[in-house]
C-alpha cells in the first residue's frame, strides 16, 4: 500500500510537469542546512543551461515525510553525523524505489555516518563506484574523467558512489569531491571560475540524469 501509495504521488507529480528540487532535513545533528547558496546557483545554472525550468528557492523535507514524493532530486549535504530513524529508511526506500532520486554530496566528514545509515533503507544492496562511461558523467556535459575534484580534503581521487537497482542509479554518494563548494556563490571559497563551472556542468549533468531516469 505505501508503494502504491508513493507511485500516485509521483504519477502526479509527473503529470503537472513540475520541476522542483529539495533538501533533506536529516536527524543526527549533522548541519543539514551547510551551502547556503550551493543550490539556488545550481538551479539558476540548469535553468540557463540545460532547459530545466525549476523553481529559484529549494524546498525543505524531512525523510519521513510524504512531502518528499513531490520532487525528482533530493540533495543532502553535510559535515557530521546523520542518523534515519527505522520510519525514516522506510519511507525513502518508497520513495527511491517509486523513482526518486537522492543525491548525498559529502561536504566533509559524512562518509562514516552515510555508510551505515543506508544500510538500513538498502540492507541488500552496496555503494558501488560508477565506471567513468556511466551516462550520469555526460547527460549532458562530458566528464571523460569522471566526478571532478573540486576541493582537495584529504587530497584523495572524487569517487561517485551510487545504489542502483534495475540499471538505474537511485542515490548517489559524491565523495572527496565537495561539488557543493563549487556551487556556493564565488565569495564563498574563492575558487577559480574554471573550477566553479566543473562544479555546475557536473551538477547539471546529475540534475538531468535525475529528471530523465
Amino acid at each position: 500500500m505505501r508503494n502504491t501509495t508513493a507511485i500516485l504521488f509521483l504519477l502526479c507529480f509527473v503529470s503537472i510537469n513540475a520541476q522542483d528540487i529539495a533538501i533533506l532535513h536529516y536527524n543526527g545533528g549533522g548541519d543539514w542546512y551547510s551551502n547556503p547558496t550551493a543550490l539556488p546557483n545550481l538551479i539558476k545554472f540548469c535553468n540557463q543551461n540545460i532547459n530545466t525550468t525549476i523553481t529559484n528557492t529549494p524546498k525543505t523535507v524531512k525523510p519521513e515525510s510524504v512531502d518528499i514524493f513531490q520532487y525528482p532530486y533530493i540533495h543532502m549535504t553535510g559535515h557530521g553525523n546523520v542518523f534515519f530513524t527505522d520510519q525514516d529508511a522506510s519511507n525513502l526506500r518508497d520513495y527511491l524505489l517509486s523513482g526518486g532520486f537522492l543525491h548525498i554530496d559529502d561536504n566533509y566528514g559524512m562518509e562514516p555516518y552515510v555508510t551505515k545509515e543506508l544500510v538500513k533503507i538498502f540492507p541488500d544492496k552496496e555503494l558501488v563506484e560508477l565506471p567513468m562511461t556511466h551516462p550520469i558523467f555526460s547527460s549532458h556535459f562530458n566528464f571523460p574523467k569522471g566526478l571532478p575534484k573540486i576541493h582537495e580534503h584529504d587530497g584523495k581521487r572524487p569517487q561517485a558512489m551510487g545504489i542502483l537497482h534495475e540499471g538505474r542509479v537511485l542515490v548517489l554518494f559524491t565523495f572527496e569531491s565537495d561539488l557543493g563548494d563549487g556551487w556556493e556563490n564565488p565569495e564563498v571559497h574563492n575558487d577559480p571560475e574554471e573550477i566553479r563551472l566543473k562544479a555546475l556542468q557536473m551538477g547539471a549533468n546529475i540534475i538531468k540524469y535525475a529528471f530523465q531516469n
